[in-house]
């Protein structure tokens, strides 16, 4: 299975924040910049497994900043990790004011995802090749995120087990 670098399945997509995205206050829906999260997250999968791939997880989602109506939001997203089936995907969500050019770091996320095979099982998946300092630290934190979230796991099975041990 040949390997394939990070900037071959890198997004950038942006979007001009219309009022059906909004509440009364003007401000974007957190569910709006949600989608358009998974979305990102979604395309970089699909690039990279060239297979289907779904939202397994999302490990964090930060919101920073308000967007508001007329603003333009840009969602760049990349993998960080890839496991046997599994990828990590960070996002990260920028809004610009169009008249004033202001950009504000409005979310970030990591987003894992699962690629699958024509009968909706998990797959094996092209390894990734880290190629600068950022993508190796990246890497690194992903790694830390994902035996975190298998930790947690452990324990929330141990807790089924034996509920009165997690009081």
């Amino acid at each position: 299975m040949e390997e394939k670098r990070v900037r071959e399945s890198t997004v950038v997509m942006s979007q001009l924040m219309s009022p059906q995205d909004t509440n009364i206050a003007g401000n974007v829906h957190g569910v709006v910049i949600m989608k358009l999260i998974d979305n990102a997250a979604g395309v970089v999968a699909f690039r990279h497994a060239r297979s289907n791939a779904v939202t397994a997880s999302i490990d964090r989602l930060d919101f920073h900043n308000a967007v508001f109506v007329g603003d333009f939001v840009t969602v760049r997203a990349s993998l960080n990790l890839v496991g046997r089936s599994s990828m990590e995907i960070g996002v990260r969500v920028e809004s610009e004011n169009p008249v004033s050019g202001e950009r504000r770091h409005t979310a970030s996320a990591y987003l894992t995802f699962v690629a699958l095979d024509r009968n909706g099982k998990p797959m094996l998946i092209t390894p990734l090749v880290l190629e600068t300092d950022e993508e190796r630290r990246r890497n690194r934190e992903a790694k830390a995120r994902r035996e975190a979230r298998l930790q947690e796991k452990t324990k929330e099975k141990a807790c089924q087990l034996e509920p009165e041990s997690c009081l």
